[in-house]
């Protein structure tokens, strides 16, 4: 029973890894500019569908393939940014929303006239076996993505805590309007904000697409809900709480698939979400600006 347990905890983390760097993208993006982008896990798919033409069409290796990914959803994350978030950014939260989402259906469309088939192959990142450490057997794949995924996030939080764009990123999102008065481009800031949200995300399709070794037409609405179920298991906003929401997903996922199949393993996530909401509205790190933002209309 141990080792089954410790077997689908280090699977669910190497998961979870892939979710969290889809989380991020989610709470970079809500915590800077404030609004919901529902595109985001279409756009993910419009950078593996890159990756699965240059994999089928000249043959390429993991490493073309990934570049194909990241430059794919960068590309696809301006046009939304462009199209969806620059002409609406003071205000219109709602009709920002409702604009993605119609964008989502957009590259959707186009990414599947483009690729019509359900499941195209895709390039591992790992060739080989699994590695035996004494009774549990670990997939490389699955190591490599975890690694991967450690060193993108560990960039990530160094650049908005310890880098001049990271902090400009912290006092847009704290004050737009404040934050343009001594000197910081806004506009220009968050047009980056979107690449380095598309970026990671692309990161993140990569490894999943290359530990499952297909894509489907599905791949979009999936990322969608894992991604957006992780943010806010962590707290929309919250890097760290991305990254925890992402992890605690993958782990659950994990178990409720040993313990019940595949059908039970969804509902598990849905109803995690539930509880969490109910228990800790601002999700594990959101918390504490929940109880602030409370604090603050009492006092009004």
């Amino acid at each position: 029973m141990w080792v089954d347990l410790f077997q689908n905890t280090i699977e669910g983390m190497a998961n979870g890894s892939a979710y969290a760097l889809m989380a991020l993208g989610f709470t970079l993006m809500f915590g800077v500019v404030g609004k919901l982008n529902l595109a985001y896990g279409a756009v993910l798919m419009v950078g593996v569908y890159a990756g699965v033409y240059v994999h089928l069409e000249w043959q390429a290796g993991w490493a073309a393939s990934a570049v194909a990914v990241v430059l794919g959803a960068v590309v696809a994350g301006i046009y939304v940014e462009r199209t969806c978030f620059a002409p609406m950014r003071h205000g219109a939260a709602i009709t920002s929303m409702v604009a993605s989402f119609a964008i989502w259906m957009q590259l959707e469309e186009a990414a599947t006239l483009a690729l019509p088939r359900h499941s195209y192959p895709f390039p591992s990142l790992v060739e080989g076996t699994v590695i035996h450490l004494g009774p549990l057997l670990l997939r490389r794949d699955h190591l490599v993505m975890l690694a991967v995924a450690l060193v993108v996030m560990a960039a990530l939080e160094w650049l908005v805590r310890g880098s001049r764009f990271g902090l400009g990123l912290r006092a847009i999102a704290e004050n737009p309007r404040a934050a343009g008065f001594v000197g910081r481009n806004v506009e220009r800031t968050l047009f980056f904000a979107f690449v380095l949200a598309s970026a990671v995300g692309g990161v993140a399709g990569w490894l999943v697409a290359s530990a499952d070794q297909h894509v489907s037409a599905m791949f979009g609405m999936w990322a969608t809900f894992k991604g957006l179920i992780a943010a806010m298991l962590g707290g929309l906003g919250s890097l760290r709480g991305a990254v925890a929401g992402g992890l605690l997903l993958g782990v659950v996922e994990a178990h409720a698939l040993w313990l019940a199949g595949p059908q039970i393993r969804d509902l598990c996530a849905y109803l995690l979400l539930f509880l969490l909401l109910i228990l800790r509205p601002g999700g594990l790190s959101g918390q504490a600006r929940i109880q602030r933002d409370a604090a603050a209309y009492g006092r009004l």
